[in-house]
């Protein structure tokens, strides 16, 4: 079975994202822990979230993935902006236990000009102060596509973060599809390839989500436009290579597509229709 969602908002609450995951065919959903321009968290209803509970488990939901807001950045040449990622991601891991053995994807962030390993440095040392033995909720590293100064454009950065992270047992990666291919890995003409590459860097098993999009920019544009499904340079032909892929096909895909729920529906239909179950 593909394991399907796309980015869901949460102004109408947690019980309707599941609703709304059903009525368009998915059997997942992502979803921003906060406002994602900016650092306000909804409160939490709990019986809002046992609702979602019982959606989750009554439909065989795969893994549900929760994204941090765009602002945070733990690796900022700006102390204070380290301090309210630090403090936000703190927070978000506190509320992410309402909904158990869920994913928490962050970008790894920007080191404005200060070097790759002082950004990885800033990085490990949040991580190693905000995880605790006992939560249930995995955190993902996103791959980013190589824009300015982000930090995780290489396979090596991210590894070399999960390397240094003391709990690294709560540690995953999220492989983006149109962040790889912008970054300069040719998901395209050479997937397995990459994945031989990326299990060898990284680890495959380390691999536990996918963000599913095309790309409105060429191979190694280090550009993050993403593309609906089909419309972009990575095209139908190898999405469809990577969702049947023998190495991903289990993992859980989730849409960021520039579609509305609408379009969402009609992406979902027509993975489904390419998927090799």
């Amino acid at each position: 079975m593909l394991n399907i969602g796309c980015h869901l908002s949460t102004t109408k609450g947690f019980e309707n994202m599941g609703k709304e995951a059903l009525k368009i065919g998915a059997n997942t959903f992502q979803f921003f822990t906060r406002n994602p321009r900016g650092g306000k968290a909804k409160a939490i209803g709990e019986k809002d979230v046992a609702a979602l509970l019982e959606i989750t488990k009554n439909n065989n939901f795969a893994t549900l993935l929760a994204h941090a807001p765009y602002t945070l950045n733990g690796c900022s040449a700006d102390e204070k902006t380290r301090e309210f990622a630090l403090g936000m991601m703190i927070d978000d891991l506190v509320r992410m236990e309402y909904l158990p053995n869920s994913f928490y994807n962050f970008h790894p962030g920007s080191h404005v000009k200060q070097g790759v390993e002082v950004g990885i440095n800033y990085i490990v040392e949040m991580l190693n102060t905000v995880i605790r033995p006992e939560q249930t909720t995995t955190i993902l590293l996103e791959t980013m596509a190589g824009k300015g100064t982000e930090v995780g454009r290489k396979f090596e950065e991210i590894a070399e973060i999960i390397s240094r992270v003391e709990l690294k047992d709560h540690m995953g990666v999220c492989l983006d599809t149109c962040h790889v291919y912008d970054a300069g890995y040719d998901i395209v003409n050479n997937l397995d390839g990459v994945l031989d590459e990326f299990d060898r860097i990284i680890g495959l098993d380390k691999l536990r989500a996918i963000h599913l999009n095309d790309s409105k920019n060429p191979f190694e544009s280090h550009k993050d436009r993403h593309e609906i499904i089909g419309e972009g340079f990575i095209g139908i032909e190898a999405i469809t290579r990577i969702i049947n892929h023998p190495k991903l096909r289990h993992l859980p895909f989730f849409l960021e597509t520039p579609n509305e729920v609408e379009g969402h529906a009609e992406e979902i239909k027509l993975l489904k229709g390419v998927y090799k179950d």
